[in-house]
């Protein structure tokens, strides 16, 4: 699965954090700080939802979006690509890095490090023959 864009991880962090939304309470919270415009929004979430990474769900003639996305496993992709991809940087990734952010938990943060971690010990298995 690929990972979001900075647009899509815009959206997806208000949607964690406020749950389902129209896409006018969206735009209304992020499009500005985005620079966008509503139609931006729109197409914004249109193509997540295409992608499957929001849900759709009509109330009272209102289209209103949730996050499908596990917030945890999403931002664990993120670092993990970040350190590996970007930063070239081998071994544990201390998810204690990220104990600040208002976006997780400590259970969270905990469950953060099993992402990243657990898929270098399967590439380190997969490499070995284990």
């Amino acid at each position: 699965m690929s990972q979001p864009n900075p647009s899509e991880l815009a959206v997806l962090k208000h949607l964690w954090s406020s749950g389902a939304q129209s896409a006018r309470e969206v735009h209304d919270a992020i499009g500005a700080q985005q620079g966008w415009k509503p139609s931006t929004t729109r197409t914004v979430i249109a193509r997540m939802e295409d992608k499957g990474w929001v849900t759709r769900q009509d109330i009272h003639g209102m289209a209103v979006f949730t996050a499908k996305l596990d917030r945890t496993a999403t931002l664990g992709g993120l670092v993990r690509h970040l350190a590996r991809q970007v930063l070239d940087i081998d071994g544990p990734i201390p998810a204690a890095l990220f104990a600040e952010s208002p976006h997780l938990s400590d259970a969270e943060l905990d469950e953060l490090d099993a992402i990243i971690n657990a898929a270098e010990d399967e590439a380190s298995d997969k490499k070995g023959g284990v």
